[in-house]
Order: C-alpha cells, then structure tokens, then sequence
C-alpha cells in the first residue's frame, strides 16, 4: 500500500485527514464511492438543470413547459436521452472516423474533471475515517482548472474539422476563437484569487473566505474580478447571449451539423454540466463555496455546508436561465470586442492593482494611477481607430445606409416622368 498512498496523497489531497494514518482498503473504497457518488450526481443534476431551464423559461414567457413526462415534466429529459440514444448513428464519408468518435468526449470528460476539485462540504466520518466532501483537493488545483477548461477546445475544434465539411468547420473556428478569447480574461481573474489568497488549492482558497461575508472573496476583490470572471465563463459555456456557436441562422448547427443520435447529445450534455461546474467554480473562487452559518443541530453539522453550497450553485444557475430569457444575442463582432476590447484590458488593470495592494498600499495606489493613465490612453485609441474604420469603410454600415435612405427627399410619381 506504500506505493499507492505515494500516489493517492498528492492527487487526492495533501491535507484531506482521509491520508492522514496510511491508505488501507477502507480508504480506497471510500475514494471510489465518493468517485461514483459525485459522478451519479453531477449526471442527474444535468437532467434536472435541462427540466429547471425549461420550466422557468416558459414561467418567463407565461408558458407552460414540460408537463407530461413524469410529474411536472420531470421526466422529460430522460425521455428526450433515450430518443437521441435509439436514432441512428450518422457518420459522414469524408469525416476521419476516429477524431469524429473521440471529438465529444474530449468536451465533457473536462467538464466532470473540473467538478472533482469543488469542495462540496466540510467533513465527513464513515467507518472511524474522517474525510472532505471533496473528491480530490490537488495543491495545484487551480492550474488543474485553468488546463482543463482549455482542453475543452480541443474537442469543439477536432469535432468541426473532423466532420468533413465546410459548415462544421467554420463554426469549429468561431468557437474556438470565441473560447480561447475569453480564456485569457477568465484566467487573468483566477490569478487574482491566487494571489489575494495565497495559494491554488481550492480547499484553502475556500477556507480563507470563512468566517464571515466581507472575507469572501467578491467583496475582497471590489466585485469586478466577479463581473468579469462571470462574463467570461457565460461566453466559455456558449451560453446565451454568447451562443453563436450553433446559431442555426449563420451556420446551420455550428460544429455539430454533422453529429447525430447519442454522440449530438454528448456535446449538449457537455455544455449543460459545464454551466453546473461553472456555476459551482464561482461560488468556490468568489463565495466562499460551502460557507454560511451553521445552526447547533445535533448530528446534522455536515449537512449545512451541503444546502450552502446547492443553494449558491442554484441561484447561479438561474441567473443563466435568466440571461437565456432575457437577453438578445450579440453579433459576432460585438462578442470579440467585448472580450478583446472591455474584459482583457480591465483584468489586466485590475489585476495589476490586486498585485500592488498584496505588496503594499502604496504600491497599490500607484497602480492605480497608472491602470488610469492607461485606461484613458487605450480608450482614447480605440476611438481613434473605431472613427478610421467608419470613415474608410467601402460600404458604410447598415444602420448608416438605412438611416441615409430615410432621409432623402423622395419624389412624386407626377413629377418623375418630366412632362407627364
């Protein structure tokens, strides 16, 4: 068992207390049962995020919704997997076979990985073991995230260019562009965590924040690195109103024109539990995860952190149903101008100023004036540069080209015939 508590301890945890007396079988079981109960989970919690979508977008729009399947339609999704897993399997001539196969699970095996390194809870005790509701709390847990959530690009780009064909593809590069754009502000507000926190294991990042509510980690970071942070995981997830991927009025389907039958469900499961890993990633980096007052119950302790933790993870995942059904979708210049424009300049700035104030308060304020300085120079250029584009343009733009064709005098048809 040495060789395997060599490897269980750094990956699991080096200060999970499940390690702390050796690793015998009880531990590993306990490893393996905590595997499964968090993968059972986080599969049903896909179907009912796909009901609860549903449901409160046809409240929104004084709907209905799903109501036949199962009481209040709570079945619906399982009915709709079980008809996408009995159609036929579809594979294009010209796609390479096994890309097109592997594409969908490199999306949503990310999405589960990432849930691993959420602290759910506080402790636990089964059998004299005392553990974290945590499946794995690696000491690099951040880069772990970070990684993986770049590993979910691959699998759109593979999917698009392996399918053989043109709309695919181009809606493979779309997405990838519209993912790795966003990356770089989502990653800039992680270091900020990082740094405020001092450390990228997602167990103490957590722990630093409780307390009491001005610890968590939105109020220490003045809320932009929030914002920002939130922007960036929407447009992450293709979720609206960044859903251009597959928007079926450009580009068919996007890069899954050509799936069908369970490997189309995988993307769409995929995408559905992200917004779940997603959700649960925010409440651990900024809302100090399972944190909230505990009443005294007896033998009930280690269930309150749990309700915390669903109930930060819920609200989350309602304010994106509610952005689905309140928000129209961007244009895809409008979506890589906010990201490369408004969301990568300001974590840069912000981040400066969170690395000044860790070293100083002076050093803090300096960066401060000088992200200023900076602001009013980038937002200076940039309208500089929108003002050359509108004046250069060949073509003027729409809005322009219809608002100048309201205002032209227009003729009589008595007049327009000369001596008529």
């Amino acid at each position: 068992m040495s060789t395997l508590a060599s490897v269980l301890h750094p990956l699991f945890g080096s200060g999970d207390p499940l390690f702390a007396n050796g690793v015998d079988w009880v531990v590993v079981l306990i490893v393996l049962i905590q595997a499964v109960v968090v993968f059972v989970a986080l599969m049903v919690a896909v179907m009912l995020m796909i009901w609860f979508e549903r449901k409160v977008i046809s409240d929104m729009q004084s709907r209905i919704g799903p109501n036949r399947a199962g009481p209040f339609g709570i079945a619906q999704t399982m009915a709709d997997g079980i008809k996408l897993f009995f159609k036929e399997d579809l594979l294009p001539d010209q796609a390479d076979r096994f890309v097109f196969k592997l594409a969908p699970y490199l999306t949503i095996i990310p999405a589960f990985l990432i849930f691993a390194i959420v602290p759910i809870g506080g402790e636990a005790t089964i059998a004299g073991h005392t553990f974290e509701l945590q499946l794995a709390d690696p000491p690099m847990g951040i880069l772990f995230l970070l990684a993986l959530s770049a590993i979910g690009v691959y699998g759109i780009m593979l999917a698009g260019w392996s399918s053989g064909s043109k709309y695919p593809l181009l809606g493979a590069v779309r997405a990838s562009a519209q993912m790795i754009s966003y990356e770089a502000a989502l990653g800039m507000t992680v270091v900020m965590v990082v740094l405020i926190t001092g450390s990228l294991s997602t167990r103490t990042i957590v722990d630093s924040q409780a307390g009491h509510l001005w610890q968590w980690n939105v109020i220490r970071l003045a809320v932009v690195p929030f914002v920002i942070f939130f922007i960036a995981i929407v447009a992450e997830t293709n979720r609206p109103p960044f859903d251009l991927v597959e928007a079926d009025s450009e580009l068919v389907g996007g890069f899954v024109t050509e799936y069908s039958s369970i490997r189309f469900a995988l993307f769409f499961l995929a995408e559905f539990m992200n917004t779940i890993t997603m959700s649960a990633i925010t409440v651990t980096l900024f809302f100090g995860g399972p944190d909230g007052p505990v009443p005294h119950v007896a033998h009930l302790q280690w269930l309150w952190p749990i309700l915390w933790f669903l109930g930060k993870t819920i609200a989350f995942l309602f304010v994106f149903v509610w952005l689905r059904a309140a928000l129209p979708r961007l244009r895809y210049d409008q979506l890589m101008d906010l990201g490369w424009k408004r969301l990568i300049p300001a974590s840069l700035g912000w981040l400066m100023i969170v690395a000044g104030f860790v070293v100083d308060g002076w050093w803090g304020l300096g960066m401060v004036a000088a992200v200023i300085a900076g602001g009013v120079l980038i937002s200076r250029a940039f309208s500089i540069g929108a003002d050359r584009e509108e004046t250069r343009a060949i073509v003027p733009p729409v809005g322009i080209r219809l608002w100048t064709r309201q205002q032209e005098p227009r003729t009589s048809p008595s007049t327009e015939g000369g001596d008529g």
